[in-house]
């Protein structure tokens, strides 16, 4: 399992936390872009962390697909389909709110952003951890949403 070994959940989450927010502080006037940060920020929240929505998308079926995310290889796409079958309806209906589109919108947004997302948290194909290198992660996603 992905994730196993790596500190407590609790730490991981609160860094994968602090990377965003501090992500959405770099990206400044954009608020199509900080509308995405924080709805994703939002979803790995309520997943505990970014080891918790990996997980999510393990259970969900969606195995390979979130591993070549975390790997360094090529990122697998993931449908808006796919997305509603791992995240939920209720899940994407809050992100559609938040970004002020209809849910399918939401989900083909999430699609395109989710996968470089956390291909860009994990370095190296891990997770972070809490002594990663926070300023490197945050170069990687600034390049991403920049």
């Amino acid at each position: 399992m992905l994730g196993s070994g790596i500190g407590s959940a609790a730490s991981t989450r609160k860094l994968t936390m602090s990377l965003l927010d501090q992500l959405g502080g770099l990206l400044g006037q954009d608020n199509g872009q900080q509308g995405m940060l924080g709805a994703v920020s939002q979803l790995v929240e309520q997943h505990g962390g970014l080891g918790g929505l990996v997980n999510a998308f393990q259970q969900g079926g969606l195995g390979e697909l979130v591993q070549s995310w975390v790997s360094t290889g090529q990122n697998l796409p993931v449908s808006a389909d796919q997305l509603q079958g791992v995240l939920g309806s209720d899940a994407l209906a809050g992100i559609a709110q938040k970004l002020g589109v209809d849910p399918q919108q939401a989900a083909s947004q999430l699609s395109g952003v989710l996968p470089q997302l956390v291909d860009q948290l994990t370095p190296n194909g891990t997770l972070p951890t809490e002594g990663g290198d926070v300023n490197e992660l945050l170069g990687g996603l600034k390049n991403l949403f920049g």
